[in-house]
């Protein structure tokens, strides 16, 4: 069987403002409501309401040094990241992966993309992310891919519905590293 007609190719390329209501779609699909149960990233179990909105990402489609990397297949949007160039660090974030897709190789692709670009393109020495502290299992994938807990916290921004409603009072970031 020829695996490149049955499978073709990833795309990947930088988002344009014509394609914000499809990344927020994606996102708002892995990360929250039922959808995002068929995929192992949601969070829908600990936070409700919205995981971002058209003007959070039109913002950053706009700003320099930010960029948001898309995967698509064929035209379909499988996967999107946020990169953003601080320094000698890239941010890596707003990562979300088409629920009925996860676990079949398209979120380490995207990864992959995107630390080519912070090293190559934009000469980061390390990428950095935050993670809420209670997703043990996402917390572990990074962990395979690379990524190190650096044991720096950030509070959850309780009360800022623009990042979800939370169900729990225990919520807070960790940054993750890895050295490019």
């Amino acid at each position: 069987m020829n695996t490149a007609v049955a499978n073709p190719a990833l795309e990947f390329r930088s988002a344009m403002p014509a394609d914000v209501p499809a990344i927020v779609a994606l996102v708002e699909s892995a990360y929250r409501g039922d959808v995002s149960r068929q995929g192992w990233t949601t969070e829908a179990d600990f936070l409700d309401g919205q995981r971002t909105d058209p003007a959070g990402v039109a913002q950053i489609v706009d700003q320099p040094h930010n960029r948001v990397l898309l995967a698509l297949r064929e035209g379909r949007l499988l996967a999107c990241c946020h990169l953003e160039q601080q320094g000698e660090a890239c941010y890596f974030g707003m990562f979300a992966v088409d629920p009925t897709l996860q676990g079949g190789g398209v979120g380490k692709r995207m990864m992959a993309e995107a630390e080519h670009i912070a090293s190559a393109e934009w000469r980061c020495q390390r990428m950095e992310m935050t993670v809420i502290t209670i997703r043990h299992e996402l917390i572990a994938w990074y962990e395979r891919r690379g990524y190190r807990r650096s044991g720096v916290f950030k509070p959850f921004p309780y009360g800022d519905a623009r990042f979800g409603l939370p169900k729990r009072d225990d919520l807070q970031f960790e940054i993750l590293v890895k050295p490019l």
